[in-house]
């Protein structure tokens, strides 16, 4: 018998829904989506974790932090993201304890800014009390000044012998001549106190010789006062020298054709005086000396030389300078000249002291030249 021919296979139909390709595409990515949620979790599940821990830490203060209205504007609604970030700028702001989160914000406008207090230096104490220069006879000057007569309408005559104090001997013997003389004492001489009340014992005027710093290659001595010092030192200096000794009216500059002419420099100098009621004396070693300009505008008493003596150290030279001092009085009404404690200037004011009252000329201290003619304290 003949077998029969296998029938066809019979197909299933399939539900409408699986035969569409929408659907068909939507199952795809659900199943791509489970796949790669199924990998994450099982790689990178604590890591994935560890980061939202982290973006929750790093949003506590966002969502703490208190409104800044007059800082930042408030985010519009259809923006929620921007209300992350709206603090940042008063955070940023907020530097310094100055700027620490204050319990009532609205009253920082009504403090003071902190600079005005802050930035403003502690007031720096005096190194001294300032001291009130005396006037009139209870000025030092006028006290420690050497008693003198000035005949009204005669010429006035002031010797000054300056470096007095270093040789012993040669001090000895001016200040045994007939006076009255001003001798200027150096500051760092020997015995210095003794000599000066020795010399004010026989009826000489005392001063202070100090040395200033020349313009010329020349040692003033020990402490001399230095353009290059700052005031500090300078007045420190002075001081130190105004102490050595007492008795004198005033000061004269050792040297100092330097140091004079820096009115910085000598301005601290002349104050100092000013304050002792001490009256000044310039030596005008140059032509520049700012030291007179000063004392005036101090109103201090001060004089200035007028003649030196011994530039050249022979007797005729000498003699021929007291000449010249005689000459100035006469056109001025007074004269000062200033010698040094050297053999020919003994010798000459030794044979010209005894006739000078005869020739019609008053012999003075130079504190009479002060008090007559250029009296400031």
């Amino acid at each position: 018998m003949a077998r029969k021919a296998p029938s066809k296979a019979r197909k299933v139909p399939l539900p409408p829904f699986l035969s569409n390709p929408f659907v068909l595409a939507l199952a795809a990515v659900a199943a791509v989506f489970a796949v790669a949620m199924g990998v994450a979790t099982l790689t990178g599940g604590r890591s994935g974790g560890e980061r939202a821990q982290q973006a929750a830490v790093q949003q506590a203060p966002v969502q703490q932090a208190p409104p800044q209205p007059a800082a930042v504007p408030p985010s519009p609604p259809s923006l929620p993201a921007m209300k992350a970030e709206a603090p940042a700028p008063a955070q940023h702001a907020a530097v310094g304890p100055e700027h620490a989160v204050p319990e009532k914000p609205a009253q920082p406008e009504t403090r003071p800014p902190a600079t005005t207090v802050a930035m403003l230096p502690p007031p720096v104490p005096p190194a001294q009390p300032p001291v009130q220069a005396p006037s009139g006879n209870a000025a030092l000057w006028r006290r420690n000044a050497l008693p003198a007569e000035v005949p009204q309408g005669r010429p006035i005559i002031a010797i000054v012998i300056d470096d007095m104090g270093l040789d012993r001997k040669r001090s000895s013997r001016m200040a045994g001549l007939h006076g009255p003389l001003t001798l200027s004492w150096l500051p760092y001489a020997r015995e210095l106190s003794a000599q000066s009340k020795a010399a004010r014992a026989n009826g000489h005027e005392l001063m202070l010789h100090m040395p200033m710093e020349p313009s010329v290659k020349a040692d003033p001595g020990p402490n001399a006062l230095l353009v290059s010092l700052d005031k500090g030192e300078i007045v420190k200096r002075f001081r130190a020298a105004l102490d050595s000794f007492d008795g004198y009216v005033g000061v004269n500059n050792h040297m100092g054709s330097r140091f004079t002419a820096d009115r910085a420099a000598l301005a601290p100098v002349l104050t100092e005086l000013h304050r002792r009621g001490l009256l000044w004396l310039d030596s005008r070693t140059t032509p520049n000396s700012a030291g007179i300009g000063l004392a005036q505008e101090l109103k201090m008493p001060w004089v200035g030389r007028d003649v030196f003596l011994d530039n050249v150290e022979t007797v005729a030279a000498v003699k021929a300078q007291l000449t010249k001092t005689e000459q100035v009085a006469k056109r001025q009404g007074y004269a000062v000249a200033i010698g040094h404690p050297h053999d020919a200037t003994i010798e000459a004011l030794a044979s010209w002291l005894p006739d000078v009252q005869k020739r019609g000329f008053v012999l003075v201290p130079v504190s009479a030249v002060v008090r007559t003619h250029h009296a400031g304290g």
